[in-house]
């Protein structure tokens, strides 16, 4: 098994990571390192409003911005005007500001503000995998990041080979064709993600269609999964599997909760609805791709 590498290009302030392993494209992050809401970020708040419908409370983390503090994440214990300090848990996204906890231990300062930058995507990938080669294209951000990766990163002017470009140019698309011959469809909402696959023709020569059609989404479920991935696709999330009658789709939910198992958000196999999609739900942290990607 190949050591996995972690390719870093920057374009116009953007750094774009890829993370590689055995030479397969499997996460993809688009960060920018002067961005201070992102998550692990430290602020001092200030308690604006209760929301009780909401069940918890507006902060205000200062340069106009509006954070919520659910009560399960400490507002319950917090009054309108208290100061404290609070750690984002989610950014912004779907046109809704950051969801933040409390951070009970941290004394705050006199008035909102960051106390802490976030360690961005790269230095999470970093962590999770400490033995993975880091390369770079750009001599700043490896001046930026040398206290925390001092002989882990190395330069390289092109970090992105052609067909890795091509991949990631196609994550802007709303399709995405997988090697089966399959195509999968996504629709965005703010409330929830739809996918739709279409097998097309792949299927359609097989003699027994209903276990040829069975067979075909069991073997597209991997490329699926990574999908989700590389697009962050988050919150709720619907299914529609190509050419399956309602009786057969649980056959699916064994196989795709272990296919679930290789993403490092684990989301959740939540069943099917009755109109037989497959319902997932995938932990809202940093904003979809589709959502960040330049106009």
């Amino acid at each position: 098994m190949l050591t996995p590498r972690i390719a870093v290009s920057v374009r116009n302030g953007t750094a774009r990571i890829a993370l590689l392993q055995n030479n397969t494209l499997t996460q993809y992050h688009l960060w920018n390192p002067a961005n201070t809401i992102d998550i692990g970020a430290l602020y001092t708040g200030r308690v604006t409003a209760a929301a009780p419908a909401m069940a918890g409370k507006f902060v205000d983390l200062g340069a106009e911005i509006t954070g919520f503090l659910p009560d399960t994440a400490g507002a319950k214990f917090l009054s309108e005007g208290h100061y404290a300090a609070f750690r984002i848990t989610r950014t912004p996204q779907s046109g809704k500001g950051p969801r933040l906890a409390h951070v009970p231990d941290h004394p705050p300062a006199e008035k909102p503000g960051l106390l802490r930058p976030a360690p961005g995507p790269l230095l999470d990938l970093a962590v999770t995998f400490p033995h993975a080669n880091i390369i770079l294209d750009d001599y700043a951000l490896i001046a930026e990041l040398r206290p925390a990766l001092e002989g882990r990163m190395i330069h390289q002017a092109e970090t992105f080979h052609p067909a890795l470009e091509d991949e990631i140019a196609a994550l802007a698309e709303p399709t995405a064709t997988l090697p089966t011959g399959a195509t999968l469809h996504f629709e965005f909402t703010k409330a929830l993600t739809c996918i739709d696959i279409d097998t097309g023709p792949a299927t359609a020569a097989r003699s027994n269609k209903s276990h040829a059609q069975l067979a075909f989404n069991l073997t597209l479920l991997p490329a699926l999964v990574r999908q989700i991935i590389l697009r962050n696709l988050s919150g709720g999330i619907l299914i529609d599997f190509a050419g399956l009658k309602s009786t057969a789709r649980p056959q699916l939910a064994t196989p795709l909760k272990a296919a679930l198992d290789s993403d490092p958000l684990k989301p959740k196999f939540l069943g099917f609805t009755h109109l037989g999609y497959a319902e997932l739900l995938r932990p809202r942290l940093r904003p979809p791709l589709h959502e960040i990607l330049p106009p």
